[in-house]
């Protein structure tokens, strides 16, 4: 199964309006966590440690990170399902994004206990 690293701060989910700039505050490397962008035609999308949220950004808090231990080969199959199918059945909600690297994970700060038990029930190593 995966080898899973616990972020150990805690994250949010954030929407600004579609074409605008990444906040400058973004702009610089975090010294730890992660942040991903992600523009559409409809929204810019942040995932961000909640220290580091845009003042204009509508945001979803309260959200704790998974990685996969990684880096992952671009050709495996199954790595996301093998984590989503599990948390949708003990109907917890995630949100996922990838890297070149590695996939990350999303589950709500109240649900945690839940999500790390339900991953380590099905095989999953969980570090953090």
């Amino acid at each position: 199964m995966l080898n899973l690293d616990l972020l150990p701060e805690e994250y949010a989910v954030c929407r600004l309006p579609a074409g605008s700039s990444i906040p400058a505050e973004l702009l610089t490397a975090p010294a730890d966590g992660v942040i991903s962008v992600t523009w559409t035609a409809d929204e810019v999308s942040i995932i961000c440690r909640v220290d580091r949220v845009p003042a204009a950004a509508k945001a979803e808090a309260s959200w704790r990170c998974l990685r996969v231990v990684g880096p992952l080969d671009l050709a495996s199959t199954g790595v996301l399902a093998s984590l989503v199918g599990p948390l949708a059945q003990a109907r917890v909600n995630i949100v996922a994004f990838s890297t070149y690297d590695t996939d990350y994970l999303l589950v709500p700060a109240v649900r945690l206990d839940e999500a790390l038990a339900t991953l380590t029930r099905t095989g999953h190593h969980v570090a953090g």
